[in-house]
């Protein structure tokens, strides 16, 4: 496939016009590579260790939830250097879903939502809404990690799931309206707790959005690469 039609497909998949006004310019192709795509891989990070086992797989587009380019620069040295120089050397193409994948059918949020069985779903601004059977603790272990409860979770609650770093007064306030009995997301800060309507549930950036990465790597027949602390797990 052509780097243009691979790039025509990732727009249908999210389409870039879901995307939040502080992503413009950091999602689409963000680095660019091969012309020919003989095949994709996917993971949540463009990490070297990601990059270098994409190529090992023989892939010549990477598919990231988080841009590696952050912020703009003005000298490429560092990290920003050992990253641009081995996908550049190597003629990786890097395309970036962000906030886009986040509310694409199919994207992080669904994803996250089927992972908890969640009924009954409405939509938020940057979330969903719905119904799961679960206790925490049931939630911990199909998050694959544990999880810090604020407040009291009554049993089969109606929860507010944003992946990634959603700790935010005005999403949990419209999970609220929507009839949420708590809220789960990361990275909470104390601020926020203070404030909250709703018990709050945080779980890790990682165990909130991977599995949505790791569900359109099995719909697309894609690789699926995994920058785990013990090394990298290919799937």
């Amino acid at each position: 496939m052509e780097l243009t039609g691979a790039i025509g497909l990732l727009e249908e998949i999210a389409p870039p016009a879901l995307a939040e006004e502080f992503d413009e310019g950091r999602i689409g192709l963000v680095v660019e590579g091969k012309e020919i795509i003989d095949a994709v891989a996917c993971a949540l990070d463009a990490t070297l260790r990601v990059m270098q086992e994409a190529v090992c797989c023989g892939a010549h587009l990477l598919v990231v939830h988080h841009t590696p380019l952050w912020h703009p620069f003005t000298r490429v040295t560092g990290r920003y250097a050992d990253l641009l120089r081995y996908a550049l050397s190597h003629e990786l193409n890097i395309y970036v879903m962000h906030t886009n994948f986040d509310r694409a059918p199919g994207g992080i949020n669904d994803a996250l939502a089927d992972l908890l069985r969640l009924d009954g779903r409405a939509e938020m601004s940057l979330g969903i809404v719905g119904t799961t059977c679960m206790n925490t603790e049931a939630m911990a272990g199909v998050l694959g990690g544990g999880l810090r409860v604020y407040g009291e979770v009554p049993e089969n609650p109606r929860i507010g799931v944003v992946g990634g770093s959603g700790f935010d007064i005005d999403l949990i306030g419209e999970a609220a309206s929507l009839g949420a009995d708590a809220f789960l997301s990361s990275e909470l800060k104390h601020s926020v707790l203070r404030e909250s309507p709703l018990p709050l549930i945080e779980s890790t950036h990682y165990a909130l959005e991977s599995p949505g990465m790791k569900a359109l790597s099995e719909r697309m027949g894609w690789t699926y690469i995994e920058d785990a602390p013990g090394g990298v797990v290919v799937r």
